[in-house]
């Protein structure tokens, strides 16, 4: 059976939070998120919180145990894009894009009863 948890509109750009996401991948949900604590980033914060609502939705609505579960993929969606300016040079406006992601991580008990 496979369990998920989404965390929209995340401030931080897709490309910082795959180069985290693409750790976890195929480990144990606890071992992740394990691993996960001891990464010193912001993404890792972001992506921990997202795993752990995972963990509580397959125990609490799906009756399943937290020890059986593999982090079967973490998925790093683009999202909407803040467009902004600031103060350049010569009295110009330089274009900032603040990026936000969708984090989705899908956890699976190794049972093939989806």
């Amino acid at each position: 059976m496979e369990v998920q948890a989404l965390t929209r509109y995340a401030r931080m750009s897709p490309k910082k939070v795959r180069e985290v996401a693409r750790t976890i991948q195929g480990r144990k949900a606890s071992e992740a998120v394990d691993y996960l604590m001891l990464v010193p980033r912001k993404s890792a914060k972001l992506i921990a919180k997202t795993l752990k609502s995972a963990i509580a939705n397959a125990e609490n609505n799906n009756n399943l145990s937290a020890d059986t579960l593999r982090v079967k993929s973490a998925i790093i969606e683009n999202g909407p894009v803040l467009k902004r300016f600031k103060a350049g040079a010569r009295g110009t406006a330089m274009p900032r894009r603040k990026k936000m992601s969708h984090i989705r991580i899908i956890l699976s008990d190794g049972n093939t009863n989806s």
